[in-house]
């Protein structure tokens, strides 16, 4: 590479590329501070809403699934502990997202990111379902097409976890629960975390698990009506 005795001995675009890097490098720090300052008001605002109905949703699942475990109904208990499970999941990622993208200490906003990373990663609605899930709903008569639905949902969200899973597994392992011996390879991994990457696993997770709540919530309308109720109680040898 030719050395030069002055800048403006180089060619305009070597002078052009010097002048953007050392614009960016003085200048860049400020705006992006400032466009976080401005974003973190902004998406505050907005997200209030939403964390009102998460919050009351969270409280409502709770209430009744406590409801269904004083009520003996398997079907409901089941259902219920699905709908909490996921919702548990789904306040922990809004409860940090606003700091991962915005808040001003970096080591702040990384560690945010591995508190999502770490929900997505670990999260597994397959174990909450249990083998006998679909017996429990024949119990309860819901409808074949009904259960097809829940089934069809429960897959996509579990393929829909294991793509983020796979995306982001080495990050979990590095830095999650600090597993790797090597320091500064840990350290090297959290300042390479990539928010972009990360919330885009969480839009594939969100986006399947909006499917899996649509699917949850007519299977609930179904199992815990009067009709659905009964049944349950009249099938207990069906198996």
């Amino acid at each position: 590479m030719p050395k030069y005795r002055s800048i403006f001995d180089a060619p305009p675009d070597v002078i052009n590329r010097y002048y953007r890097r050392k614009w960016t490098r003085k200048y860049w720090p400020p705006v992006e501070a400032a466009t976080r300052r401005y974003s973190r008001v902004v998406l505050t605002f907005r997200e209030r809403k939403k964390n009102k109905v998460l919050k009351a949703t969270l409280e409502t699942f709770k209430r009744e699934a406590e409801r269904a475990n004083s009520k003996g109904n398997e079907c409901t208990q089941a259902l219920m502990n699905m709908g909490l499970f996921y919702l548990l999941a789904e306040n922990d990622i809004q409860a940090v997202k606003i700091d991962a993208l915005t808040h001003p200490d970096e080591w702040k906003r990384k560690l945010s990111l591995r508190i999502i990373l770490l929900t997505i990663y670990e999260w597994d609605m397959g174990k909450v379902a249990g083998k006998n899930l679909k017996t429990l709903l024949s119990r309860s008569s819901v409808p074949e097409e009904v259960q097809k639905e829940l089934f069809e949902s429960l897959r996509t969200l579990k393929k829909a976890q294991h793509k983020a899973a796979k995306i982001l597994h080495q990050p979990r392992n590095s830095v999650i629960a600090h597993r790797d011996a090597n320091a500064l390879a840990q350290v090297e991994t959290i300042e390479s975390l990539n928010a972009k990457e990360v919330f885009g696993a969480a839009e594939d997770f969100y986006a399947s698990s909006d499917r899996f709540m649509g699917a949850l919530s007519k299977v609930l309308l179904q199992a815990g009506s009067l009709h659905g109720l009964v049944a349950f109680m009249l099938n207990k040898k069906k198996t």
